[in-house]
């Protein structure tokens, strides 16, 4: 019979595990999004556009992903503080993963006529809001699971989602792409939308299986719940969730064009092959199982802030020289490019859930940690590719976009020095700013 530290061992990796095979399913569908809607939807749901207007368009919904998940991190937040982890992770898998398999059933344009579209958005918005509510559960089971001077590790650990579901999603469009080859606009993009019913299917499985993590437990043996939690952590942080909200503009505005414009740059700016920028992404994605915790890892030995902003500093010096080597054409640059650019997100990505969760309470993290994570969708991840093109289509040069990637570190640097410097107690009672103490 297992004693409890084993038991606790057990639980631990099952809480581990949950977290990270829910989010790569997740970021599997939302990453499939993002490198569809650069490749096809322009033809399929905005035929009467002119190209680069279809490019626009699309982006567009894509933002609108975007713009939904605080809605979706306000929502889970309020229950996720309230009953607990376990049944809100439950709940945004089956959303995310119903979304996915609608957008991959939804007829176009030339079936449906402008209600193709207006379908489309509003099952994008039903993935923004389970991907808005995923990331607090996720992180946080994680976390609360492990030990004090290991949390940049744990909690960069449902971050592994990221680089498996761009891993999955990037390779599943790859492969539908290669088998379907000139059908790919017609169904050969669906496929890898259908696919999501089975990996629903094995998330809810290991979901089900998990324990609440023993952080809320303790908060509800001291009846210490909060009743309105979103409210209470507007209220009492303010300055944490803009902080947090801001100082991911250059975690996440580049990476959106890393990963998603990079698509649209490489193919209609550079002419190059499909697959060539997809191989890339996967090999990139690969060594992202390595970066995202080993900079998780790293702040934990040497500080969250001080990783992070070595982060933040790399990618404003790397703006430039990325599409200096995109633009060389060349297969191995195109590639050093990409690579180097996941590398330099994740020296960020790492600790960046840790950095964030750790300043708020435990009865009003998922709130607060959530708010300030997912409202950086807002002003950085949705507009990223929408503002790229329209410099692009603007300028016909990549300056402008590097500009933009510097002036994002940049606020993001600001954001980072101006985040307190407080770590709040595990589990207590949200507090007002005048008797919180700064560490």
């Amino acid at each position: 019979m297992p004693n409890g530290t084993d038991s606790h061992r057990t639980h631990r990796r099952r809480a581990v595990i949950a977290s990270t095979v829910g989010t790569t399913i997740e970021w599997y569908d939302f990453f499939l999004y993002g490198t569809v809607a650069a490749l096809v939807f322009p033809k399929i749901f905005f035929p009467g556009s002119s190209p680069s207007a279809g490019v626009l368009e699309s982006f567009s919904t894509l933002f609108v992903g975007f713009a939904a998940r605080p809605v979706g991190a306000a929502i889970f937040g309020h229950y996720g503080d309230r009953i607990g982890r376990k049944a809100t992770l439950v709940t945004t898998l089956l959303l995310m993963g119903i979304a996915t398999v609608l957008i991959g059933a939804l007829p176009g344009y030339a079936t449906l006529g402008f209600v193709a579209p207006v379908l489309l958005v509003v099952l994008r918005i039903a993935q923004g809001i389970g991907v808005g509510g995923e990331w607090g559960g996720s992180v946080l089971m994680s976390m609360e699971w492990g030990s004090a001077s290991r949390r940049g590790l744990m909690a960069s650990l449902p971050h592994l989602g990221v680089p498996l579901g761009l891993l999955l999603s990037t390779a599943a469009v790859g492969v539908s792409s290669a088998v379907s080859g000139d059908a790919f606009e017609t169904w050969g993009w669906r496929v890898p939308f259908l696919l999501s019913v089975a990996l629903i299917a094995i998330g809810l499985w290991v979901r089900m299986r998990v324990l609440e993590s023993p952080d809320f437990a303790e908060v509800k043996r001291q009846q210490a719940v909060e009743r309105q939690p979103v409210w209470a952590a507007i209220r009492n942080y303010p300055r944490e969730i803009l902080t947090c909200a801001f100082v991911r503009l250059a975690e996440q505005a580049p990476f959106y064009l890393f990963i998603t414009f990079v698509l649209t740059y490489g193919t209609k700016h550079l002419d190059m092959p499909r697959s060539e920028l997809l191989n890339a992404t996967l090999v990139a994605a690969a060594v992202g199982l390595i970066s995202v915790p080993l900079f998780g890892h790293l702040s934990d030995r040497f500080g969250r802030r001080l990783v992070y902003g070595i982060g933040i500093v790399c990618t404003g010096l790397y703006a430039f020289p990325y599409f200096a080597l995109l633009d060389t054409r060349s297969s191995g640059m195109v590639l050093l490019a990409i690579v180097v650019s996941l590398i330099v997100h994740d020296v960020m990505y790492g600790p960046q859930a840790a950095l964030i969760a750790e300043s708020f309470g435990t009865n009003i993290r998922y709130s607060g940690a959530g708010l300030g994570y997912q409202l950086a969708s807002v002003i950085a991840g949705g507009p990223a590719p929408l503002i790229a093109a329209a410099l692009l289509q603007s300028t016909g040069s990549s300056a402008g976009i590097s500009w933009y990637i510097v002036l994002c570190s940049v606020i993001s640097l600001i954001a980072l020095v101006l985040m307190p410097r407080r770590q709040a107690p595990p589990a207590a009672p949200a507090q007002p700013d005048s008797q919180r103490m700064e560490a």
